[in-house]
């Protein structure tokens, strides 16, 4: 019998991360020293205080049935970590927890659009801010990011007919890639635009504690009237290295909240509770470990793009997230996936093509800063000696 799949499952290749991958084994059978900067898992370890706290609850039956909601002392810590980190009151009815950041932007177009409704996604962006409103049947204007513009968006310059259809936008900063930081003021003439032109906001705010040379990382519900439009998603994946228990929140609209909340009663039963416990520890730890942490990332940073301008190819300083983003040297043209592929065959450094990350990516390459300073500088070094980068 012939299986006829679903229309959308055209629109899903085979992922880059998989051929890069691929790719990367076969130098290693070969064996091939291979520095993968590509996937940005971070290599840092969660507090053992949060592992404890897991094991802790993991020792105890009753922490095995269906959790159904959010821990009181879950909702809590949150509202304590906001007031604490941002200076943002939140009220129980404005938190709820998602299996990560990337199931809560994947789903939360359900509760938002209808079929053919527009939404605004950032280009380049992360795949997933297009991924899940498409799935919804949404249809996707992206909004273009420029070095003119700081890689901001120009609210001032969007077609005005698209704005009054758009249900929803898609922001995040620091945003990957493009590993640029958005000033407060931008916040502050986004939230009157987004209410003058009936668009809710969704914001993803992984990295605001990976933020570097003294910049502010703020949630968007610092802001005055931001609530009134807006939805934050914040995960504990990067600040707390707590990515495979899949613990983030969206906090922010009431409505919105309980929304969402009332779809994915539906479609799931309660985080784990072992992992609430270890995400309660995390919220309510010192900041201390956070901070130095970032620091360690900035140290990643000026190696990996500092050593890169020195032999000659211009990679600018990363001002947030834990990546890295520049040009592929002009020689190369646009085709940063041929780039890629021959950088990973001549010196064993494996890279992200920018086109993962939409049209405007085009010519670029991502760097995850994922190996200690000393890995990196090889790495460097291997670019260095790959003859790749130069006349």
């Amino acid at each position: 019998m012939e299986i006829v799949f679903a229309d959308r499952m055209k629109d899903f290749e085979e992922g880059i991360f998989q051929v890069l991958n691929e790719k990367k084994n076969e130098l290693e059978a070969q064996g091939r020293k291979v520095y993968n900067l590509s996937v940005g898992t971070p290599d840092f370890k969660p507090a053992q205080y949060i592992i404890d706290a897991v094991v802790e609850a993991a020792k105890k039956p009753e922490n095995y049935k269906y959790a159904l909601a959010d821990l009181p002392e879950l909702t809590e810590a949150v509202i304590h970590r906001f007031r604490k980190r941002y200076g943002v009151e939140l009220e129980a009815e404005e938190i709820m927890s998602v299996y990560g950041s990337q199931e809560g932007i994947t789903h939360i177009g359900l509760t938002l659009c209808n079929e053919g409704d527009v939404v605004l996604v950032p280009d380049p962006g992360y795949p997933i801010f297009s991924i899940g409103p498409s799935l919804v049947g949404a249809k996707l204007v992206t909004y273009e990011l420029l070095p003119e513009h700081q890689y901001l968006p120009d609210l001032e310059g969007m077609d005005r007919q698209v704005c009054r259809d758009a249900k929803f936008m898609v922001v995040s900063y620091p945003l990957n890639p493009v590993c640029k930081a958005a000033p407060r003021s931008f916040y502050e003439k986004l939230i009157p635009w987004a209410k003058e032109n009936g668009i809710v906001i969704v914001h993803d705010n992984a990295y605001s504690d990976i933020i570097y040379d003294g910049r502010e990382g703020i949630s968007i519900l610092s802001i005055p009237g931001a609530k009134e439009v807006c939805v934050e998603f914040y995960s504990l994946s990067k600040s707390f290295n707590y990515t495979g228990a899949r613990m983030g929140f969206l906090v922010g609209n009431k409505d919105i909240v309980a929304n969402f909340k009332k779809l994915r009663s539906q479609i799931d039963y309660g985080t784990f509770l072992p992992v609430q416990y270890g995400a309660i520890a995390a919220l309510t730890g010192d900041d201390g470990r956070i901070k130095e942490q970032c620091a360690r990332y900035q140290e990643r940073r000026d190696a990996l793009c500092g050593g890169f301008r020195r032999i000659g190819w211009e990679i600018p300083d990363s001002e947030g997230t834990m990546f890295a983003w520049g040009k592929i040297p002009e020689k190369y043209g646009e085709d940063d996936v041929a780039f890629v592929m021959e950088l990973m065959e001549k010196s064993g450094v494996l890279c992200t093509p920018g086109s993962s990350f939409g049209s405007l990516g085009k010519g670029h390459v991502r760097f995850a800063l994922t190996m200690p300073v000393e890995k990196i500088k090889e790495a460097v070094e291997a670019v260095r000696q790959s003859g790749m980068i130069g006349a």
